[in-house]
């Protein structure tokens, strides 16, 4: 059997610059938490939010809107890395999941798409406590995609690479 031909890495639509600074001025809210882009693929995104007092619940673990949050401009930031800055995107469904107890520690989160069509994209992010390989929480969600110009990539990672 022969192995499919690799497919050459695909450049991001946004540079990691411009997307932090449409989530820090575009989303307000969350653009306060102070998160920052690790790395930043064609379809994929990590982010980091730093631990902050105010993140933090009775129970000494980090809140659930802070990493809802954070999956959601996670997943956000996934889907303007293929269609660029289509500011109109927004969610329409969101489902998170958590595992385990976070500690009061900066969390990150890892989000990839893993469906884009010309209406909506569909995709996963999971949630670490920094210095934990364990995720903390899962969420999937999709997002509307206002009419903008066409792209043509691949995404998911499924088709025999890794995604990125």
């Amino acid at each position: 059997m022969t192995e499919p031909a690799a497919q050459p890495a695909q450049q991001p639509a946004m540079s990691r610059e411009e997307l932090e600074a449409l989530i820090r001025e575009g989303v307000p809210l969350v653009g306060s938490f102070g998160i920052v882009i690790d790395s930043l693929g064609a379809g994929s995104i990590r982010l980091r939010l730093p631990y902050k007092d105010d993140f933090v619940r009775p129970g000494g673990t980090v809140t659930g809107p802070a990493m809802f949050g954070l999956a959601d401009v996670a997943l956000y930031g996934a889907v303007l890395s293929l269609i660029g800055r289509v500011e109109l995107a927004v969610t329409t469904s969101m489902t998170i999941n958590f595992l385990r107890r976070p500690p009061p520690v900066a969390i990150l989160a890892e989000a990839r798409i893993l469906k884009l069509g010309k209406r909506l994209a569909y995709g996963e992010v999971l949630i670490f406590s920094e210095g934990d390989p364990e995720p903390v929480a899962h969420a999937t969600g999709t997002y509307s995609i206002p009419p903008h110009d066409p792209v043509a990539v691949m995404v998911s990672g499924y088709q025999g690479s890794e995604a990125g």
